[in-house]
């Protein structure tokens, strides 16, 4: 599917944002969010053993408040890499930025009106809608939904050589879906962008959040020097009020680009955020297989549940990630519809529709797939879970407590 919009259009209203800005603070049963289970600020100072602890302390205690590196602490940025990436990439090649910022900022540097871009939908929006704004011509990478989300990379062959493709844009593990390529399908699609001298964008938010660690996909700034990687301490972390990521690139040019248009927007992060993820991104591994944990027990409280509620609830679950996809079965759709005929017939989705109703039942919130603007899991009552947050269970245990309402089970 291809999108095509006028040069220089304004940005269309982030539809899952202003989702979660109408009931991501006043829904007490958060069921879709997509960070894991945050950190407090005490629970990150106090990783590690007794001196690592009064370090971290001291270190917090003493940092200056004055403004920082434009492109990042120095230290951080060795930390990244030592972690992060492998041999090919040095600190130099890091930039710190606030994760959405970094979408931004590549859009900006890289396209021009009339370009063509291929990118994975559904997808967070800024993917795809920057570059729509810009007057590029997007064309969508869509999974096969059924039974269990994949994305085929001879479709994505067939999108970047349909025009000459100046971007591809990808994200795994997977936003909403779950999905993760294959080492053997992620080689392809590095191998399609170079033959095809396209630059590659690639949302790697996720990565680490692998339910195989074996499965985890090499960063793609690793293997193509005209990749850019983009992540941060926001998911795989948990630590989203820090603000903070960065993007890896080996592209010098396009580097110090992106960090002169950084000028315009943050300038530079704030200080007491870069310390704080310089001791997350050392703390990584132990992060990660806490929040590995909780992943993955949730997933087992959603077989469960979709188990007790099989008339209700089709669940594939992920592979990688802390988010899950799934849909509603038609049967349950058709009582859903009828139950708001009328708001039905003004073009409301019928997930839509059941995902205001719960919120205002019983508090539980939900992710529509109509926030995604994606028509075909919207039709098919796609929704989306996270997986990440210690309290899923009892976000589940409210809606069950709904649907027994709903049909006098």
């Amino acid at each position: 599917m291809r999108q095509v919009s006028p040069p220089s259009s304004p940005l269309p209203p982030f539809e899952l944002e202003r989702f979660f800005a109408k009931h991501e603070f006043s829904a007490p049963y958060l069921a879709c969010c997509s960070d894991c289970e945050p950190l407090t600020l005490q629970q990150l100072l106090q990783l590690g053993n007794d001196d690592e602890s009064e370090a971290n302390l001291g270190q917090i205690l003493g940092v200056s408040l004055g403004y920082t590196e434009t492109q990042g602490l120095p230290a951080l940025r060795q930390a990244i890499v030592n972690y992060y990436h492998g041999p090919s990439i040095q600190p130099e090649d890091v930039c710190v930025c606030v994760p959405e910022e970094g979408v931004y900022l590549t859009m900006r540097v890289l396209l021009r009106p009339g370009d063509h871009v291929v990118c994975t939908f559904p997808g967070y929006q800024s993917l795809y809608s920057i570059a729509a704004s810009i007057g590029c011509t997007v064309s969508k990478w869509e999974p096969e939904m059924s039974p269990a989300p994949v994305f085929h990379v001879e479709k994505l062959q067939e999108l970047v050589k349909s025009a000459p493709t100046r971007l591809v844009v990808v994200n795994f593990p997977h936003n909403p879906t779950g999905a993760l390529l294959s080492h053997t399908e992620w080689d392809r699609v590095l191998e399609l962008c170079k033959d095809n001298n396209c630059y590659l964008f690639s949302d790697e938010m996720y990565r680490g959040l692998e339910l195989n660690p074996e499965a985890r996909l090499p960063s793609a700034a690793d293997k193509y020097e005209h990749a850019i990687s983009l992540n941060g301490c926001s998911k795989a972390l948990a630590l989203p009020g820090l603000r903070l990521g960065w993007l890896t690139c080996r592209d010098k040019l396009l580097r110090d680009q992106v960090l002169t248009l950084k000028d315009y927007t943050t300038i530079c992060a704030a200080a007491p955020s870069e310390v704080l993820a310089l001791m997350a991104v050392r703390a990584a591994p132990r992060l990660i297989k806490r929040n590995l944990q909780v992943i993955q027990g949730n997933i087992d409280v959603v077989k469960a549940f979709a188990a007790q509620w099989h008339s209700v609830l089709e669940f594939s679950p992920p592979v990688a990630g802390s988010v899950a996809f799934p849909r509603l079965k038609q049967q349950f759709m058709d009582i859903v519809a009828a139950t708001h005929k009328e708001r039905i017939s003004r073009g409301v989705s019928v997930i839509e529709s059941f995902a205001d109703e719960i919120v205002a039942a019983c508090g539980v919130l939900i992710l529509p797939a109509s926030v995604y603007g994606h028509e075909n899991s919207t039709q098919s009552g796609h929704f989306r879970l996270g997986l990440g947050r210690k309290n899923l269970n009892e976000c589940l245990d409210r809606l069950g407590q709904h649907l027994q309402k709903v049909l006098g089970a």
